[in-house]
C-alpha cells in the first residue's frame, strides 16, 4: 500500500496499561500494510536520551519535580533531533510509546507543576512538533501499578521510580490524561484496555482491534491510504 506523507502518533496511558505491546502490535499491523514504521519510546529512544532515562527511572536517586522535568524535556529534545524528526522527514509513520501527553499529566497533573510552564518548555523541546493523533489507553491505577510491577518483576523489585509512587499520584495522572482526552478529542482517541492483571491473548487482540479500527478511520479521513 502506498502512502501520502509521514504521520506521527503517540500511545500514551498510566502504569500498567499495555503501552508496550500495543504500540509493538500497531507497527506490526501497519507494516502488513506496506508501510514504513518507525517504534520509539520516551523518554528514551535514542543514545544520548536513553541515559537520561536511566536516571529519570532510578528508584535510587530523589530527583526535584522541576529537574525531572527539565531532564524530560531535555531527553525529549535529543530524541526529537535523533530519531522522530529525522523520520517523519523521510516520510516514515514515526510510533512514540509516551510524548508530551505524559509530560502534562505526570508533571502537570500529578507533580503540580504549572502546566502553561509545561506547555511552553514541551513547545520549545519539541520547536512545535505535535502528535497527528493519540491513542491513549485507559486503566484504574490501582490494577495498572499491580500489572506493571508484575510485568516488570526482577528488573526493578518494586519498580521503577515512578511506579513506586503513591496511589493518591496515579490516580491524579489517569485525571489528567482524561482531562486532556476531553481537550483534545479530535487527536486523542481513549481505548479501554484490560483491568486483569494477567493479561490474556484474547484481551490483547480485543484492545488492538479498537486502537487498529481508530487508526484505520484517521487514515481515511486524512486521506493516507491511496
Amino acid at each position: 500500500m502506498k502512502y501520502k506523507k509521514s504521520v506521527f502518533i503517540t500511545i500514551e496511558g498510566c502504569e500498567g496499561c499495555g503501552k508496550t505491546t500495543q504500540s509493538e502490535l500497531l507497527k506490526k499491523y501497519l507494516e502488513s500494510k506496506g508501510l514504513t514504521v518507525v517504534l520509539t519510546r520516551e523518554p528514551g529512544g535514542s543514545i544520548v536520551a536513553e541515559q537520561v532515562r536511566n536516571i529519570l527511572l532510578n528508584p535510587n536517586f530523589n530527583v526535584a519535580p522541576y529537574c525531572e522535568l527539565m531532564l524530560y524535556e531535555a531527553s525529549r529534545a535529543q530524541h526529537l533531533e535523533d530519531i522522530i524528526k529525522p523520520n517523519l522527514k523521510k516520510g516514515h509513520i514515526v510510533i512514540c510509546d509516551r510524548f508530551t501527553d505524559s509530560t502534562l499529566a505526570y508533571q502537570g497533573y500529578a507533580r503540580g507543576i504549572d502546566k502553561e510552564i509545561i506547555k511552553k518548555l514541551n513547545n520549545i523541546a519539541t520547536s512545535g512538533l505535535k502528535p497527528d493523533l493519540t491513542i491513549y489507553l485507559d486503566i484504574n491505577p490501582n490494577k495498572g501499578i499491580k500489572k506493571a510491577k508484575t510485568v516488570n518483576k526482577g528488573k526493578l523489585t518494586g519498580g521503577d521510580r515512578i511506579e513506586r509512587e503513591s496511589l493518591k499520584f496515579h490516580n491524579n495522572v489517569r485525571k489528567g490524561f482524561l482531562e486532556l482526552v476531553k481537550k483534545y478529542p479530535n487527536r486523542i482517541k481513549k481505548v479501554k484496555t484490560s483491568e486483569v492483571i494477567e493479561k490474556t491473548q484474547k484481551e490483547i487482540k480485543k484492545t488492538q482491534k479498537e486502537i487498529n479500527k481508530e487508526i484505520d478511520k484517521f487514515f481515511k479521513k486524512k486521506k493516507i491510504y491511496v
